[in-house]
């Protein structure tokens, strides 16, 4: 897919993967449908950073553990721009819990990490293959996380949670085929916000990653927006973690 005046959805595209994301798309020439929970300011600054370089972007606001939130932003998005030819699916939370803590991971932990990371994302998708398909073609991007391939990260339910959207790439890449592509990006330790307070633990685990240094937001945005472009490859898992994994 050619991004140029493209629209793109990026969910949680405010902060972190979700902005460099959005700037990335922008640089592409892509039309940039930033999309904020709780992150009202972050996600106007990226569309005003966005808008000072000559790009087209929006900022909305929608929960996407909630589809007739999701229902509507989409049809914002279409109402405004006329269609939506991508999205990315970012948003995404955690609870930071001891993997033995087992008693830690409660009901109400595991329920606010699967609605927003996994059923998020399927609701995101439904909402926009029909305008995909209408397109004649279409792409998403799924964020995942080495926690879902190692079982091991900030808590037992965000692991789950991520091995869920590894496989809900899959699903919804066999669902949506053949104008729909589907495909998962799998960061290792990347230096956002999430990180905050942790930097000695970042600076310690560098060296022993085999490239020896932590990615940026922006690694992982370029490559995004690469496998957005990419229109032999659908249903894959690609991990971009500067070998943290082997």
């Amino acid at each position: 897919m050619n991004l140029h005046n493209k629209v793109v959805l990026v969910t949680g595209g405010g902060t972190g993967i979700g902005r460099a994301t959005c700037l990335e798309l922008a640089n592409r020439k892509a039309i940039v449908a930033v999309n904020y929970s709780r992150s009202r300011a972050e996600a106007y600054e990226t569309v005003k950073m966005i808008q000072e370089k000559g790009g087209t972007a929006t900022a909305i606001q929608a929960d996407v553990s909630k589809d007739t939130e999701v229902r509507q932003m989409i049809e914002q998005i279409v109402q405004q721009f006329g269609t939506v030819n991508a999205l990315v699916n970012n948003a995404g939370i955690t609870s930071h819990i001891p993997l033995g803590d087992l008693e830690a991971a409660t009901e109400e932990v595991w329920d606010r990490l699967y609605d927003v990371n996994v059923k998020g994302m399927f609701y995101c998708a439904r909402a926009a293959a029909p305008y995909f398909k209408k397109e004649g073609q279409g792409a998403i991007v799924n964020l995942g996380s080495i926690a879902g391939q190692t079982g091991s990260g900030s808590s037992l339910p965000y692991a789950v949670s991520k091995a869920a959207v590894h496989g809900l790439t899959k699903s919804l890449a066999r669902a949506l085929a053949p104008e729909v592509r589907v495909n998962c990006v799998v960061p290792g330790a990347v230096a956002t916000r999430w990180w905050a307070g942790k930097e000695e633990q970042m600076k310690k685990l560098a060296p022993n990653l085999l490239l020896q240094h932590i990615s940026t937001p922006e690694d992982i945005a370029g490559f995004i927006c690469a496998v957005l472009e990419q229109e032999s490859m659908t249903g894959q898992i690609i991990t971009v973690d500067s070998g943290q994994t082997l």
